[in-house]
């Protein structure tokens, strides 16, 4: 039988009642060639160029294997014919051959040259990207690689030097045994080894990882122009200071130093840190935090450095420890101003020789990370004090960021409450508007001791008390509306006796929402005298 005397009827079996369609003995597919398009799409988008050619080269090569065995066994006499192959192309609808050479002699060696005229991966590919620049039927020529590679026992790699993808009149591939094709098939060889696919996987968890960073810094971009406010990675901001601080954490972002971050508790300085670690070159690697002040110093040294079976007494199995886990990335130490003198000693030996000792093992471990530290501690005058390594300061403070605390950005405030109780409404399936004007003047006046940290626990409690539409004074917590806080004129020594009993009635009636009754209830004075006082600061004003 020759190739030209198929009929496709001979091949192919279709089963409808099964829902099969066989050749031979083996199961095939139909696929529409738009979807096979939108694949391509969908990988090149998400993996990028170099994962999705070598996705579809790999297939397209497993697919050529497969038919090439298929051929040897059930149709011995075809599979002899070198036309067999590119026949096979037509057949299965992907190409039509339109020139076909092949020579295979001690002088020339194997050598095969196919020309095709109506390729689906160039027509799909123009579709949907345009003219590309470079060769594009990779499955076409994975699959000619494959089959040919099967067929004569060796390694034979096929490289498309002109295709219709890229504007030319026809495709044009050319397959030579391996070793034929000398440097020429090195920008090529990484597209068909199976070696690479730990690297491969690697690689597409980065740009996985990126993707998803750039789409989520392409959303908080789009959110700067629903809200008059400034949202990066979950940094709320109206205030000039904040913006600067969030300023100036992109720029270190860009380089690998170590940074402290500094604030009072609650300010944010994990996030921040974050902040920093996603906008550098280390965001597809891990952030790995941990709370220093809150592990005992054994501890600590085991969750830093990892230990080995058998260091100590609970060791059952071997520990990795956050300097490994971090490799590659960023390790976030927060109150680092807590640890101890001994601890301070080994952290120090692990950031200049970069590499770190499993207690309980005598081989060191190179580590490749980035430190961020946070303290709400002042670490200069913690060193001043002896307190604090000064060797050990100057490693970790190559840069340091100081946050302020939410009492001295107040235009802050209501903004990160509304961000925060719009999550908290999805959280507990609320719907709760906002903030009522006195509320709203609460939030503003009370000091926040605790800063975004306690902001967040107050909404969270108020969206579950909340028995309205939006938030009122009533549904704060004691600690707001019973302890007033003062304002600020009440600590200048300017004022007088009369002016400072003014500045605190006034306070008293802002904490509790402009309820009067509540007011004389705090004030301990009768209905009279509030509303007589009142009159004065009104007539006064």
């Amino acid at each position: 039988m020759l190739i030209n005397d198929i009929d496709p009827k001979d091949f192919l079996e279709f089963v409808p009642e099964e829902g099969v369609i066989k050749l031979k003995e083996r199961r095939m597919l139909l696929f529409d060639a738009v979807a096979l398009g939108l694949l391509r799409k969908e990988l090149i988008d998400t993996f990028g160029h170099f994962a999705a050619r070598s996705i579809l080269t790999r297939f397209g090569y497993a697919h050529g294997w497969r038919t090439a065995e298929l051929l040897r066994s059930e149709y011995p006499a075809i599979f002899s014919q070198d036309e067999g192959g590119s026949y096979l192309h037509m057949l299965f609808g992907l190409t039509r051959t339109c020139q076909f050479n092949h020579s295979d002699n001690l002088a020339s060696g194997f050598s095969m040259q196919v020309c095709w005229d109506n390729s689906y991966e160039a027509e799909q590919h123009q579709l949907l990207f345009g003219v590309a620049e470079e060769p594009i039927c990779w499955t076409l020529t994975g699959f000619a690689s494959g089959y040919e590679s099967c067929k004569q026992e060796r390694e034979v790699y096929f490289i498309e030097d002109r295709c219709r993808g890229a504007g030319d009149p026809f495709c044009r591939i050319v397959g030579k045994f391996r070793e034929d094709w000398g440097d020429e098939l090195e920008a090529h060889q990484p597209f068909y080894s199976m070696e690479s696919a730990d690297t491969l996987l690697k690689g597409l968890t980065q740009k996985l990882k990126r993707t998803e960073l750039d789409l989520k810094r392409q959303q908080e971009q789009l959110s700067l122009y629903n809200a008059n406010l400034h949202n990066i990675s979950g940094l709320v901001t109206r205030s000039n200071e904040m913006k600067r601080i969030v300023e100036l954490a992109r720029r270190i972002a860009k380089v690998d130093s170590s940074v402290v971050v500094s604030g009072e508790s609650g300010v944010g300085k994990e996030r921040v840190s974050r902040f920093i670690h996603d906008h550098s070159s280390r965001a597809s690697g891990p952030f790995v935090a941990v709370n220093c002040g809150a592990l005992t110093e054994t501890l600590l040294e085991s969750e830093l450095f990892g230990h080995k079976k058998g260091a100590f007494t609970g060791a059952d199995r071997d520990h990795v420890g956050l300097f490994e886990q971090a490799n590659e990335g960023t390790l976030f130490l927060d109150e680092i101003g807590d640890i101890s003198a001994a601890m301070q000693v080994k952290l120090l030996r692990a950031l200049q020789e970069k590499e770190i000792r499993r207690v309980g093992d005598g081989q060191d471990r190179k580590v490749n990370v980035r430190i961020i530290a946070a303290t709400h501690r002042n670490l200069s005058e913690e060193v001043q004090a002896n307190r604090f390594r000064a060797d050990l300061f100057y490693r970790l403070c190559v840069i340091e960021l100081t946050i302020p605390p939410l009492r001295d950005r107040a235009e802050d405030i209501l903004f990160i409450a509304k961000v925060i109780l719009e999550q908290v409404n999805k959280d507990m399936n609320r719907n709760v508007t906002g903030f009522s004007p006195q509320a709203s003047e609460l939030l503003l006046s009370y000091g926040w001791p605790g800063n975004v940290r306690e902001l967040q626990n107050v909404v969270e409690r108020s969206v579950a008390l909340c028995m309205g539409r939006e938030i009122t004074v009533d549904d704060f917590p004691e600690t707001m509306t019973h302890n007033p806080v003062m304002l600020s004129q009440l600590s200048k020594p300017t004022l007088s006796l009369e002016e400072m009993e003014m500045e605190y009635i006034l306070s008293v009636l802002k904490s509790c929402g402009g309820s009067k009754t509540l007011a004389m209830e705090k004030l301990k004075i009768g209905k009279t005298t509030l509303y007589r006082k009142l009159n004065e600061y009104r007539n006064r004003a």
